[in-house]
């Protein structure tokens, strides 16, 4: 288990640490030779891929990089939504540490002072970059990367008339609401970074899908993988620390045709269990206001079979457009002989519901929405091509890849490696993963043990005012709440202590 020292302590730490780099070097490490990173972030990727047992699934590129590494089968995000959930992997603190629960507030507002993970590792000597989105939008971390952040710069869609609608409806609205749709609040004096935005006060609205018959790189993805192919061939000489993040299959699901062309629309299935769980409290479902924001959506009430059928395919299309633009990163990696020497880490910033519940995005606390794929390859580690089942936090990541990489673990860290369980997949380093996610002033707080899932809703007091309780072990699609079930009350307390003593008691 990680040792946790004061701020002040840690801090004192770190610049003596620092100072003593900057005196030797080579102080800090005991390779001569340092263990290259490539960080692949996938934003809004459900565990639905071929390596994880969905055949239906076109995703060869990373199947192939489970086959050379670890899938962690029951990985779980910290908090079901893009920015809280990366800013906890990447500062390796949980929500209510780095107390970031929204889209519009950055970390170092709260902790101006914590260390991420790329910035560690460029503490360490590491040339630390960064392609596409590995902090949420206008979020971004200056002090964590060695040069400035890159960003694709084509349009989301890529149909003509579609750009020509936005185009027109983007005016429009700019010219009706007299300013842009997002201000910035607050801003970092030294870094000129924003802290805090507002809400989107208006929202440009298009499709919720698209298939335009265009190359790869011809949208955001596909620039962001030749982008990265790019600078590999520079940097390929120093130690890195690289960061590439995708942004599909997040919403809007667009990819080039090609890629829809690998599901046949009479092969794509309506989710199984499209109605809410049994006795399940209101609190823990919503309206997917996300998904709603798109102008072939309803505001309110069901979609058709055929709208959930779309939206169903056009996500497999995304994933595996995805897939494609990494298998050509690791394909390059593999080219310039730095495969060898490079841990690849592989993952999504947390699950989706694609009409499981009558749900569709995140935002919940349910397994379908807090469960995203991680895969690490190491290189000589044991066991390549192994899954295991050892619970799995996105908080792990941090320590994880400073063990991979014989950096000493920072101190200030919430989670703990997974080195061991790579060298046994029988391993268990946790008995149960912690997620969250906030309705208002109530706060769902969530563990997922071998068997259950537990959730407590609690007030500003910590009272919870209702609870759900999931069997896995018969009910792996979370469909019948049995929380208020008197042969479950034992359960229910046994889980209500593992809850309140928290992740440090689980490790």
């Amino acid at each position: 288990m990680t040792l946790h020292l004061s701020r002040r302590r840690f801090l004192a730490s770190t610049i003596a640490g620092g100072a003593a780099s900057l005196a030797n070097p080579n102080a800090l490490f005991a390779r001569e030779k340092k263990t290259n990173v490539l960080f692949i972030a996938v934003d809004d990727l459900r565990p639905q891929l071929g390596c994880y047992g969905f055949s239906q699934m076109r995703t060869p590129h990373i199947d192939a990089l489970a086959a050379r590494g670890t899938v962690f089968t029951r990985a779980y995000c910290q908090q079901a939504v893009c920015s809280p959930s990366r800013t906890s992997l990447l500062t390796g603190l949980r929500p209510d540490s780095t107390r970031v629960y929204d889209l519009q507030t950055h970390f170092r507002l709260n902790i101006p002072d914590i260390v991420t993970l790329p910035q560690y590792f460029k503490q360490n000597g590491y040339h630390t970059q960064s392609f596409g989105k590995i902090y949420h939008g206008g979020l971004n971390d200056p002090d964590s990367w060695s040069v400035k952040s890159w960003h694709p710069n084509v349009p989301g869609y890529g149909k003509p008339e579609t750009l020509k609608a936005l185009d027109e409806e983007r005016k429009r609205l700019r010219e009706k609401n007299k300013s842009t749709a997002t201000e910035v609040l607050q801003r970092d004096s030294r870094t000129g970074q924003a802290l805090k935005v507002t809400t989107p006060k208006y929202r440009v609205r298009g499709p919720s899908w698209e298939d335009p018959d265009v190359p790869d790189n011809a949208l955001p993805d596909g620039q962001t993988a030749d982008e990265a192919i790019k600078t590999l061939r520079k940097i390929k000489d120093k130690p890195f620390f690289l960061a590439v993040g995708f942004l599909k299959p997040h919403l809007p699901f667009v990819a080039p045709k090609s890629y829809f062309d690998l599901y046949p629309p009479d092969t794509i299935p309506l989710p199984l269990n499209p109605f809410p769980p049994q006795e399940v409290p209101p609190i823990a479902l919503h309206n997917w206001g996300e998904l709603r924001n798109y102008n072939d959506i309803p505001e309110k009430g069901p979609l058709t079979n055929k709208q959930k059928m779309d939206l169903i395919r056009a996500y497999y299309a995304a994933v595996s457009y995805t897939d494609a633009q990494i298998g050509r990163i690791v394909d390059e990696l593999e080219r310039l002989g730095l495969r060898d020497n490079t841990v690849i880490v592989l993952w999504g910033d947390h699950g989706w519901q694609l009409g499981e519940h009558d749900l569709w995005c995140k935002h919940t606390n349910f397994e379908i929405a807090t469960h995203s794929p991680l895969i690490f390859s190491a290189p000589g580690q044991k066991n390549a091509g192994a899954q295991t089942d050892s619970l799995a936090e996105f908080v792990d990541i941090y320590p994880t890849l400073c063990e991979l990489c014989d950096l000493p673990l920072p101190e200030h860290l919430q989670g703990t490696s997974l080195k061991p369980v790579m060298e046994d997949p029988l391993r268990e380093v946790k008995k149960a993963a912690f997620s969250q996610y906030p309705r208002g002033k109530i706060m769902g707080y969530s563990i997922r043990t071998d068997r259950y899932r537990y959730t407590e809703w609690q007030n500003q007091d910590g009272f919870a005012i209702t609870k759900e309780l999931y069997d896995h072990r018969v009910d792996p699609n979370e469909n019948v709440n049995m929380a208020f079930r008197a042969e479950k009350q034992k359960s229910v307390n046994e889980l209500h202590g593992m809850l309140k003593a928290g992740w440090k008691g689980s490790m």
